[in-house]
């Protein structure tokens, strides 16, 4: 996301900012809730007995209510802690107003969402709503307690009573529809339609289809409580759609819209208008991929809520970004046209290269997790950009905001972290339809970072303003020590730490961390020990055969060139001084603090010419994109990727 105000409890210069003033963030309000833990269900039948109960009790088919809950929160209870969007345990039964509370946070700088020299920092501010401005879908909650009698507290911490009020709601929603509570899930589908709390059809349309794909395909589960649970695949079950008529759900407005046809999107455009002074906003308008590709998918978190998110990107002096999923239901609103270049990176080489994507979410806070539905929808809309526009489905194109890398050297310590540590890339890119595996054998000479999510459980501080412990939770992420050795100290990031600070564990800090997905040579192993070149030096992780946190892969990778000692790395890959034509100035190339010793080896996402695009003006017929005669490669250099000059490299493969 964007912003111009960090959060107290981050290090200086590298964290992941909260939006203010006035910042809603689950992560500052968790300690306040008073949550108590989930009460101890009966051993003998568990979570699977309780949703036959709840079933029973309210005369909701069991498969009905299995799908719509795994399609939430894949059966998962989360110790009674909210969703991104506040919704509470495996129905996500949702409760805004107890989950989400306003907070103010001073003032600091941090990235350019341009991240263009040629023009002024654009750093902004902004607020979240009031309880009472929360739309219906957020308040499901209450609506549950009161068709059930459970005390609000007891739905949100424990579980069987969380999936009793979630069977009550769709016997609601049925009976509201004048269908009979009947035992055939094929006469379920308005109901599940109507559960989703969407505002219009199309999104109703395409969570009730999601939801009758897990009916047809069957899922079996561990859940985050240690509690198998399984949905039996139900292959001819077709579903009433008729009945999504009876819901007198509007239509979407999704004219215009660049999304598949497997997601609900609506059509929220970001103004491209002018205010004052020759100033305008808020994105520029382009011709991609005609007049220069589309290399990257940026995945952000906006570190607010969805309407406040919305009512942001169409202000013309905010950013800007191309879509926004939402996490109750997966619905997509798209605001700039795939041609046109978003705000949205804080690497104008990156901006005018990629397609940003924001998931309503917050870093920092790991128990407020995100709907397997958003995950769905954005995954849907990840991989029909990437066939669209030939991007390659791996962690060096399909990146984290905090993979992005700084431009400059100034501009390192404040570039964003999200969407974080707590984004299950491993689930994400199964969704994509590339699982991540080995690629090599047991002595690969790259490894593919993997380790499992729910058993990945890294300690982390920074989560609140009072700087306590984050909870401990899965991760995607690993940590990197410079011996074989947990107690020695972390690697250094010089760029982030230019006095030679050491790293730190804050959720913040991404300079001794590699994440899922993301690929190194291996420089040695020791017992349950790997070593990767990171940021010019030498990183350790631990890696034990039984429970590995990487696989062994091949692939192509860049080293310097014979007779030099070092390389110098860069933050983008921009043109020659020669290249620029009469009336575009030329951009420097600066290097960033990190230099690729001999010897060291990293792995390349693309090789590319020297680019720069020059749109400094509202008036379009002086933006110019500029390719130079330089060949650049990317590469993975820490947990941000970075770029070479081919001319200083040479390639091999192991």
């Amino acid at each position: 996301m964007r912003g111009s105000v960090t959060a107290p409890h981050a290090p200086a210069g590298h964290r992941r900012t909260l939006r203010a003033a006035g910042v809603a963030s689950a992560a500052l309000l968790l300690p306040l809730m008073g949550a108590a833990p989930a009460p101890e269900q009966d051993s003998a039948a568990g979570l699977q007995g309780a949703f036959a109960s709840a079933a029973a009790e309210y005369h909701v088919p069991q498969s009905v209510l299995l799908g719509v809950s795994y399609l939430q929160s894949r059966w998962d209870a989360h110790g009674g802690k909210p969703s991104i969007s506040g919704g509470y345990g495996p129905m996500h039964l949702t409760d805004a107003g107890t989950a989400i509370a306003t907070a103010a946070h001073p003032g600091g700088a941090t990235e350019d969402a341009r991240g263009d020299q040629s023009r002024a920092a654009l750093l902004l501010t902004t607020h979240v709503p009031r309880e009472s401005q929360l739309p219906a879908r957020l308040k499901t909650l209450t609506k549950a307690a009161a068709l059930t009698g459970i005390p609000a507290k007891r739905l949100r911490t424990d579980p069987a009573a969380n999936i009793a009020g979630g069977a009550a709601l769709l016997a609601a929603a049925q009976r509201h529809l004048g269908e009979p509570l009947s035992g055939d899930p094929a006469d379920w589908y308005g109901a599940v339609a109507e559960f989703s709390g969407a505002d219009d059809a199309a999104t109703a349309a395409a969570y009730a289809r999601d939801v009758f794909e897990v009916l047809r395909e069957g899922e079996r589960r561990t859940t985050d409580t240690g509690q198998s649970v399984q949905l039996t695949a139900e292959p001819d079950l077709v579903p009433d759609t008729a009945l999504l008529g009876r819901t007198g759900l509007s239509a979407a407005r999704s004219e215009g819209t660049e999304c598949p046809k497997s997601v609900s999107c609506e059509w929220v455009p970001a103004p491209y208008e002018e205010f004052g002074q020759g100033d305008y906003g808020n994105h520029d308008l382009g011709d991609r991929p005609v007049s220069q590709s589309i290399r990257f998918i940026v995945i952000h978190d906006t570190e607010g809520l969805w309407d406040e998110d919305l009512k942001l990107v169409q202000d013309p002096t905010y950013v800007s970004w191309n879509y926004t999923v939402r996490s109750t239901d997966g619905y997509i609103a798209q605001h700039v046209k795939a041609k046109d270049v978003a705000w949205h990176a804080g690497n104008w080489y990156v901006n005018a290269k990629s397609i940003g994507i924001e998931h309503e979410g917050f870093l920092a806070s790991p128990d407020a997790w995100y709907t397997e539905a958003m995950y769905r929808s954005s995954a849907r809309l990840v991989s029909y950009l990437a066939a669209k526009y030939r991007i390659p489905l791996d962690r060096r194109h399909i990146l984290g905001h905090d993979n992005v890398p700084g431009p400059t050297t100034a501009t390192i310590p404040g570039m964003h972290t999200d969407p974080g540590p707590y984004w299950d890339w491993r689930h994400y890119f199964e969704l994509l339809g590339h699982p991540l595996r080995a690629t090599a054998g047991d002595r690969g000479g790259l490894v593919t970072i993997l380790p499992d999510y729910t058993a990945n459980r890294p300690q982390y501080t920074g989560c609140t303003a009072a700087g306590e412990p984050c909870a401990v939770h899965g991760s995607s992420e690993v940590r990197l020590h410079s011996r074989p050795d947990a107690s020695s100290p972390l690697v250094k990031d010089i760029g982030l730490y230019p006095k030679g600070d050491d790293s730190t564990i804050d959720v913040n800090d991404v300079g001794s961390r590699v994440s899922t997905g993301q690929q190194y040579v291996v420089a040695g192993r020791q017992g349950d020990w790997t070593a990767i070149w990171y940021l010019g030096q030498k990183a350790w992780f631990r890696n034990p055969k039984k429970q590995p946190t990487a696989v062994n892969a091949s692939g192509l990778v860049v080293t310097p060139r014979a007779g030099l000692a070092d390389i110098p790395v860069y933050g983008r890959a921009y043109p020659e001084k020669e290249a620029y034509p009469k009336g575009v100035p030329a951009q420097s190339v600066s290097p960033l603090p990190y230099k690729l010793p001999a010897g060291q080896r990293y792995v390349i996402g693309d090789e590319v010419p020297g680019e720069y695009f020059y749109a400094v003006t509202f008036t379009t017929d002086s933006h110019r994109v500029v390719v130079g005669k330089d060949l650049y490669y990317e590469i993975q250099f820490g947990h941000r990727v970075a770029f070479v000059r081919a001319a200083d490299v040479r390639v091999e493969r192991l």
